[in-house]
């Protein structure tokens, strides 16, 4: 798999808030979606739950530079950035596909959790193996 995942959406008018673009936490929301689907798509999520595991968000960071509007098509890329010992921090790009325009970019940095006692242990190793890693921000 690419180390790079894509997550295309279409803005709803129910994001949009009294601004008339889309409001700051829809883009949270998104990045957990891109993240979920990514981790799906590499088998992490079903090797995560066996291992009796979750992961837990420590920290959002997210630099809006364009605002998005109803009914853009937008598409979320997201990477792996890195692995620590119990922390692994994701990278985000939303770019709108009609211009190619760069509308924000984040990251969050993931903590993995046992899921029975809430504390932060090792990530496996199968686990950081299912990932590729981007250090620098890729190519678009």
């Amino acid at each position: 798999m690419e180390p790079v995942y894509r997550f295309d959406i279409t803005v709803r008018a129910e994001v949009v808030d009294n601004n008339r673009h889309v409001n700051n936490v829809a883009y949270v929301q998104w990045m957990q979606d891109a993240a979920i689907q990514h981790s799906a798509a590499t088998g992490c999520s079903r090797m995560t739950k066996a291992a009796g595991a979750i992961w837990v968000a420590r920290m959002h960071q997210i630099e809006y530079l364009s605002p998005a509007f109803a009914g853009d098509a937008v598409t979320v890329l997201t990477w792996v950035a890195n692995f620590r010992k119990v922390r692994s921090l994701r990278r985000y790009k939303f770019i709108r596909r009609a211009d190619g325009k760069v509308l924000a970019q984040g990251e969050t940095d993931w903590v993995f959790v046992d899921a029975n006692t809430g504390r932060p242990r090792a990530i496996p190793d199968e686990i950081t193996k299912s990932f590729g890693t981007i250090i620098e921000e890729p190519e678009i």
